[in-house]
């Protein structure tokens, strides 16, 4: 294995030598997107709810999110499995070795992510201007659109975050989507294949080629939020 063989490798997938590739490719950023976006939806209301509302328990509710951010892959893909194998509550929907199946257990993932940034963020912010909210009548749940829309540039680096974890997971995907050709096969789980055959070059480009994905749709996101603070600002 060395340098040449490793370009070589990578020059092979961009041009489509190898079959199959850009549909991965593909599939890797629909599968990392949709849990994202999906993480977001459910995760800064909840996150900004957190940050403002004081309930018996919310500590335990705080400390339960905050570790759920180390929650292994493997038990989130084995929990989604119970879930929707057959025998399961949700086996009816058919979505065990689907995509929609993946979707939903990179979505397990990211959720606490976003949930917990999503929560410190909005309450440093409420700390400082809860006064001058409630001299609006932003008392309550009615401040959260207001903190989040203000706190909206820091939040990009929650999704972020989100993303990160998404697009590296390879054991709950492999569990609930059986890393199917042409079907269900990611980016990582398409390394992990090709690690376990032995062909070292091809699994390398293909960790090349994940590593430049990220990197350019990071910078993006961050170019995006930086422009967009300097116009607010």
């Amino acid at each position: 294995m060395d340098a040449p063989g490793i370009l070589e490798a990578i020059v092979a997938l961009v041009d489509g030598t190898v079959p199959g590739f850009w549909p991965i490719v593909g599939l890797s950023l629909a599968v990392t997107l949709s849990a994202v976006t999906l993480a977001a939806a459910i995760g800064l209301p909840f996150g900004a709810f957190l940050a403002i509302a004081r309930f018996p328990g919310r500590g335990l509710v705080v400390v339960a999110v905050n570790a759920l951010m180390g929650l292994p892959p493997v038990v989130a893909g084995l929990l989604v499995f119970l879930l929707l194998s057959r025998s399961g509550p949700l086996g009816g929907l058919g979505w065990l070795f689907t995509p929609k199946a993946m979707i939903v257990a990179q979505t397990v993932l990211v959720l606490p992510i976003v949930v917990a940034l999503t929560r410190q963020t909005v309450e440093d912010l409420w700390r400082e201007y809860a006064e001058h909210l409630g001299s609006l009548g932003l008392v309550g749940f009615r401040a959260v659109p207001t903190l989040l829309w203000d706190a909206r540039f820091s939040l990009v680096t929650a999704l972020l975050a989100g993303f990160g974890r998404a697009s590296a997971e390879v054991g709950a995907v492999l569990i609930v989507g059986g890393n199917i050709l042409g079907h269900t096969r990611t980016m990582t789980t398409a390394i992990a294949l090709e690690t376990s055959k032995g062909d070292l070059p091809l699994a390398l480009a293909l960790g090349t080629v994940l590593i430049a994905l990220t990197l350019v749709l990071n910078a993006l996101a961050y170019g995006a939020g930086r422009i967009g603070a300097q116009n607010a600002g």
